[in-house]
């Protein structure tokens, strides 16, 4: 689903006066189910340091649909279907490819196609603390193994804070042109509908915070920590950090109304609704190329998740 808010932001930054496409969108969604498919609890996979919990869908790629506090074990991710999750996701020129009668791109997609295609996992390597997985990507709109391409994510707990390595590989000759790459795509819970993030001229200087609820479609925002979070009205949700990243695209989709039996027809872990943004940069996949990326997974309230993830930046600059 990520995949065609995607193709909006991309296509309507110079556009948002043309409302054809956002009806398009609104349309497609009325009329094609989108809910969780496929789903067998016996492929999922956790790990858990006694403080978090995060848990990995072995028939989506590896990609993350779980992420808790283990003294509440509330998940705060949805996993709605296969473009949602925490994942990796790129794109690259039109190909001649339709996404619901839409002209789409190549897009390799680490959970799967939007009919629930599942992604293959190649490898693991699951401890208690840490998972190591190999995956191919399919392709968002055919669904299709994309075998000129290896999705990789190593993932580590430690203390209060997950750390995730991505990694992305690609072996196919055809020289994609620039496009904005969501790193990574994050998909949360609907009822955590508060994005906060810093915006200003003086990062790591605890000046105020900036919050938004997002609307539909996306909205560009820029984060100058490189850090975002998702809260609820008390100001405790779940925070993500990509360093070096400061662009974000984000939304809030209502859904409709059906859910599994995690949520209230709405929101939970497998709501058709959903709470999303992803950091961007811009990146031209071309032959060889490899491209590698950390990203921190925190959970609390909003000054927590700030301080935690001001320790990873400053431990960063002193290495510098």
């Amino acid at each position: 689903m990520k995949n065609l808010f995607w193709f909006i932001h991309t296509k309507t930054y110079k556009m948002r006066k043309r409302t054809s496409l956002v009806h398009f969108v609104i349309f497609a969604f009325l009329l094609f189910p989108w809910h969780a498919r496929g789903q067998n609890r016996a492929d999922f996979r956790y790990i858990d340091n006694g403080e978090i919990r995060l848990g990995v869908d072995m028939s989506a790629g590896g990609s993350i649909f779980y992420f808790a506090e283990c003294k509440f074990g509330r998940n705060l991710l949805n996993h709605n279907d296969k473009g949602r999750f925490i994942q990796q996701s790129y794109y690259g020129d039109i190909d001649g490819s339709y996404w619901a009668k839409q002209p789409w791109r190549w897009n390799p997609v680490q959970g799967g196609g939007y009919l629930g295609e599942p992604a293959k996992v190649l490898e693991s390597k699951i401890r208690k603390k840490t998972l190591y997985l190999k995956s191919r990507p399919k392709h968002w709109a055919t669904g299709v193994d994309i075998d000129s391409a290896i999705m990789e994510t190593n993932i580590s707990l430690k203390g209060d804070m997950a750390r995730i390595r991505f990694r992305f590989s690609y072996f196919g000759q055809h020289s994609h042109q620039p496009c904005s790459q969501e790193l990574p795509a994050v998909f949360v819970d609907y009822d955590l509908p508060n994005l906060v993030f810093y915006h200003g001229k003086n990062p790591w200087n605890n000046e105020a915070l900036k919050q938004v609820v997002p609307g539909w479609p996306n909205e560009a925002q820029q984060s100058d920590e490189c850090w975002a979070a998702y809260t609820d009205s008390t100001g405790w949700g779940i925070g993500v950090y990509t360093p070096g990243t400061t662009e974000l695209t984000t939304y809030r989709f209502e859904g409709d109304g059906k859910s599994g039996p995690e949520g209230d027809g709405k929101s939970g872990p497998e709501g058709s609704a959903c709470s999303y943004f992803a950091p961007l940069r811009k990146l031209s996949i071309t032959p060889g190329f490899v491209f590698e990326y950390d990203v921190y997974l925190t959970i609390g309230d909003t000054p927590a998740i700030r301080e935690r993830f001001y320790r990873v930046y400053s431990r960063h600059q002193n290495k510098n």
